[in-house]
């Protein structure tokens, strides 16, 4: 993990450079989509790793790789409130799993309403996933800590070295995608470029999780309305509602830092995404001695297209009725 964190941190650290020195933009152009590259690549192996405390057995290193959210324009404080306490918690719930709530936007779940330009969302969503990480960096980071709230639960109190990591990230990120690039180049490049980086990142990003928990054969199971719970246990909620896509490919493994595997990552998720190919096999063998489904697209390509085909549904199928 070490190997490779240093591995991308030099190829973020490259990137920059080239990008923020480049004079012409058959230059910048591919600096630009290899530092979003990297940058998705550090969130998905460092901070992802670091924010579950599975980086590391020392709880002060998973610390440090956490707070690499906070130097890409996150914030790993709300990251740890949505990401650990409600999607690993309330995997494709509505109204609970904020990872599933695109406003108007979009329709993920069978229980969300649907409206007219729905029918569209296969087509253009895949455009405003690119868009997301300005989204977060800009509002959403910043409309939670003033509402007090991560979609419908509240955000616990801040103590005084949370906020100062939260507004001393927001300073380094603007700082980095800003005020030193305008030391060499134009607003107007310098927007156009964290703009292409912004996209190439939340594209990178946004995929990823869509193929895990939005394709055909995930479940969006609907709570019991008088006794507010579902039916199955935990660890058969997790096999319900996620999917893997293309185990076989290390390569891509090694960049998604094993989010190939999310099956294994949301049984296990203080287990390091290294030995995920590994406890995949023996997963996939209990399920099979248990009679529960272990899902799994065995192609990116084959991943790519349920997911397009879930999304074309829901921008189609009437909203399920409350049970």
């Amino acid at each position: 993990m070490y190997l490779k964190s240093a591995v991308m941190l030099c190829w973020f650290v490259i990137s920059y450079v080239l990008l923020i020195t480049a004079r012409h933009w058959l230059v910048a152009v591919p600096a630009c989509v290899s530092l979003g590259l990297s940058m998705a690549a550090i969130g998905f192996n460092v901070q992802h790793d670091g924010g579950h405390g599975s980086y590391s057995r020392h709880a002060w290193i998973n610390r440090l790789a956490a707070l690499s959210l906070d130097v890409l324009g996150g914030s790993s404080f709300l990251w740890a409130c949505k990401h650990n306490g409600l999607h690993h918690t309330y995997t494709n719930l509505s109204g609970h799993d904020e990872d599933i709530n695109l406003g108007m936007l979009a329709r993920i779940s069978p229980h969300q309403p649907l409206r007219f330009w729905h029918r569209w969302q296969s087509f253009y969503l895949w455009v405003l996933y690119g868009f997301l990480p300005i989204k977060w960096q800009i509002y959403d980071d910043f409309a939670d800590l003033v509402h007090g709230r991560a979609g419908n639960q509240p955000l616990p109190r801040l103590r005084a070295t949370d906020w100062l990591v939260f507004l001393g990230g927001k300073l380094i990120f603007f700082s980095l995608a800003f005020l030193l690039p305008l030391r060499f180049h134009s607003l107007s490049m310098v927007l156009a470029a964290y703009v292409l980086v912004s996209f190439v990142q939340g594209l990178m990003l946004s995929v990823v999780f869509q193929l895990a928990h939005c394709v055909d054969g995930a479940e969006f199971p609907s709570p019991d309305p008088l006794q507010n719970r579902v039916e199955s246990t935990w660890a058969e909620h997790q096999l319900m509602t996620t999917v893997n896509f293309c185990r076989s490919n290390g390569v891509l493994s090694w960049l998604l830092g094993g989010l190939n595997f999310q099956v294994e990552h949301h049984l296990f998720p203080g287990i390091c995404h290294i030995h995920y190919p590994m406890i995949s096999r023996i997963i996939e063998q209990t399920c099979r001695d248990y009679g529960i489904p272990y899902r799994s697209h065995p192609t990116l390509a084959s991943g790519l297209a349920a997911h397009r085909r879930w999304l074309h549904r829901m921008g189609r199928q009437p909203p399920k009725p409350a049970s």
